[in-house]
């Protein structure tokens, strides 16, 4: 089972309403979008941004060293994020009470 790191945020493809984001594809497209090809021609995600599946769910996994090698990439990726209301995780920030 995947445990995100204290250097890593997840973005979900879940709205706050908690619909499902579309297109389906919506993570591979935005690690893409910071992706490089390499000598074989193959698309090489970056160190700092890759797709993934959790509980059924499509999610981007960001390293939070990204704002510090690429702050506008960081910046475009979480603004991805807020712009199409995605449920942000950050696992070294404790998430409020509901209750309260």
């Amino acid at each position: 089972m995947f445990e995100p790191g204290h250097n890593e945020i997840i973005i979900q493809g879940l709205t706050s309403a908690g619909r499902t984001f579309r297109p389906s594809d919506w993570a591979e497209r935005l690690s893409g979008s910071l992706s490089t090809f390499g000598e074989d021609h193959r698309m090489n995600y970056s160190p700092y941004v890759r797709p993934m599946t959790l509980n059924g769910v499509k999610c981007v996994v960001v390293d939070k060293e990204l704002q510090h090698t690429q702050p506008a990439s960081y910046a475009f990726v979480l603004g991805f994020a807020r712009e199409n209301d995605l449920k942000v995780i950050d696992p070294s920030q404790p998430e409020p009470d509901s209750d309260q």
